[in-house]
């Protein structure tokens, strides 16, 4: 949830409220998501390589609680509707994303034997992409248009980081642990 539903509202629900809120031009939205995804280049495997030093489960859990927490920093930053704020807001709305998916294939696929672990990790994460990704930028466009306010969706973003930080604390952490054998 943490991971797949702000993603979709940092990556596609932007162009809506960029443009119609806040009046900003789509290029200028566009070019500030192309450098933001240039920068995972350098985030999303340092999430995963921090993730093999401290766990996967609580570099998991860093990102979704900053996920919960950076939801308001942004709509605060967009809404100042000041082009260098507008662009870090982008800029760094990639960065927990990037904490959480770094680690996020090792974490899902530990949990898993090796003889389920490929279907047990792609239903995983392809339920995820569905129940969380797709409706996101619906639900935020339908939350903008109830309230007018950016931090209504913030406050669903913050609700989906309660989700995932619930459902990752109560899954074991297999870092650096054999896991080639069967369970019973």
């Amino acid at each position: 949830m943490a991971e797949q539903a702000p993603a979709y509202i940092y990556l596609a629900f932007v162009f809506a409220y960029g443009t119609q809120v806040l009046h900003t031009s789509r290029n200028f939205l566009l070019s500030s998501l192309i450098i933001a995804g240039l920068g995972s280049f350098v985030t999303i495997p340092l999430a995963g390589h921090l993730s093999d030093l401290i766990g996967r489960k609580r570099m998991y859990l860093i990102g979704s609680v900053a996920t919960g927490i950076f939801g308001f920093v942004y709509f605060a930053m967009l809404n100042t509707m000041i082009p260098a704020w507008i662009f870090l807001a982008i800029f760094l709305s990639f960065v927990p994303h990037d904490l959480m998916y770094g680690p996020q294939a090792a974490l899902i696929a530990e949990c898993f034997t090796p003889r389920l672990r490929y279907s047990g990790t792609s239903i995983g994460y392809q339920l995820a992409s569905v129940i969380a990704g797709g409706p996101a930028p619906l639900i935020a466009t339908a939350l903008l248009a109830a309230t007018g306010s950016g931090y209504a969706i913030a406050a669903y973003i913050a609700a989906c980081a309660v989700v995932s930080i619930v459902a990752t604390v109560m899954m074991p952490d297999y870092t650096n642990r054999d896991i080639s054998q069967e369970h019973a």
